[in-house]
């Protein structure tokens, strides 16, 4: 084990944390030595039970987290929407925009109002609707981390994870972010910064991981880091650690792995990416998210696009589209393969190879000695 206050707070090997949606790495990068962290928003509690017993069954009592987002600004939080109200706030200009997409790559809009009713679970979360239900099932299992990924997290989180001896982190984007959370309580800050994938802010992570551990540390504050944002390689992980972080986060780099669920055409077209291949846009959720640039977010950027809707609006308007484009281009239509697009950062760049989610985590760890070799050569010489 590493002498790091994350691997003693999460009793883990090797202090690399795995945020993924797919289960499979999650059992993969715990029993490797790191620790998985299951991004659950977009599913109802009862998908949630059924993932979390799942990983229980397969994990052999390692570690892992659960991931949820729960903003602490959104459009409608906390308030009694019915569905029906939910879709009456779309304009027709949003709806017709995504459907006009579709058809000049030759894809018709049949079946999106379906896919629609299907996304509600993901904007009831959003709107802490769903909250309460989602923590509910997280606590049933043994889950060693609970993070929020945008903003302070819920009170409920906070109080149920410090009952239980859970590790409650939090995701944030500017160095005021990161005291604030840690005035509010939460015991691990992940430092994201712009290069990653999904929702991110626009300080650099090699910028912004010195400003908050500096912060921190003139503050008197001993709250662990974690460096994320573009970060691959075990090279980059010990450069994080060299400017004050206690480990990484790391969620792009398992988009590529065998076990990962990320459609094929996407798959393949971010091994064939360069760090320049991603574009970070509010057209997916209302909010600026890093993903990987196509004909689709190309389209939402243009100057007569309609502006994107405030979360959760601007899903509900843009993952339906994507979702029929993911199930098609994996037939080979050529319209839906060149729209096909996800959440990926610029660490794209450094993912040309498939390999599975435990090589990754290896490859990590050689990589990370050999930069520690190489610091040390410099020392010696």
């Amino acid at each position: 084990m590493m002498n790091t206050p994350i691997c003693q707070m999460l009793g883990i090997e090797f202090p690399l944390i795995a945020f993924t949606h797919c289960r499979d790495v999650v059992v993969a990068v715990s029993k490797a030595g790191g620790m998985g962290v299951f991004g659950a928003v977009t599913l109802p509690p009862e998908r949630l039970e059924e993932e979390l017993a799942w990983i229980d069954a397969h994990i052999d009592g390692k570690p892992y987290g659960v991931d949820l987002i729960v903003p602490n600004k959104v459009e409608g939080k906390s308030e009694d929407i019915s569905h029906e109200a939910m879709f009456s706030r779309l304009p027709e200009e949003h709806k017709v925009f995504a459907s006009n997409l579709l058809a000049a790559y030759g894809m018709d809009a049949t079946g999106l109002e379906d896919l629609r009713v299907e996304q509600l679970s993901f904007t009831d979360n959003l709107r802490g609707a769903g909250t309460d239900a989602m923590l509910d099932v997280a606590f049933r299992h043994p889950i060693k981390l609970i993070a929020n990924a945008l903003g302070v997290p819920p009170k409920a989180m906070l109080d149920r994870g410090h009952a239980q001896g859970v590790v409650v982190a939090a995701l944030v984007g500017a160095r005021e972010h990161a005291l604030a959370q840690v005035a509010a309580g939460v015991d691990v800050l992940v430092v994201a910064g712009g290069e990653a994938g999904g929702h991110c802010g626009d300080v650099s992570t090699m910028v912004l991981v010195p400003e908050v551990c500096r912060a921190l540390e003139a503050a008197g504050l001993t709250t662990p880091v974690l460096a994320a944002g573009g970060i691959a390689t075990g090279a980059q992980m010990a450069a994080a650690m060299a400017m004050g972080a206690a480990g990484v986060w790391c969620g792009s780099v398992w988009l590529t792995t065998s076990e990962a669920e990320t459609n094929p055409v996407v798959k393949e077209k971010m091994l064939a990416a360069s760090s320049r291949d991603t574009v970070r846009s509010r057209s997916r959720t209302g909010k600026p998210s890093r993903q990987l640039r196509s004909p689709w977010t190309d389209a939402w950027e243009a100057n007569d696009a309609p502006k994107p809707l405030p979360m959760p609006f601007q899903s509900l308007i843009s993952e339906p589209a994507l979702r029929k484009v993911d199930k098609i281009s994996q037939s080979g239509h050529p319209g839906a393969k060149a729209l096909a697009t996800y959440w990926v950062g610029q660490a794209v760049g450094l993912m040309n190879q498939p390999m599975s989610a435990s090589q990754v985590v290896q490859e990590f760890k050689e990589d990370f000695l050999r930069a520690y070799e190489r610091l040390t050569d410099i020392m010696d010489a």
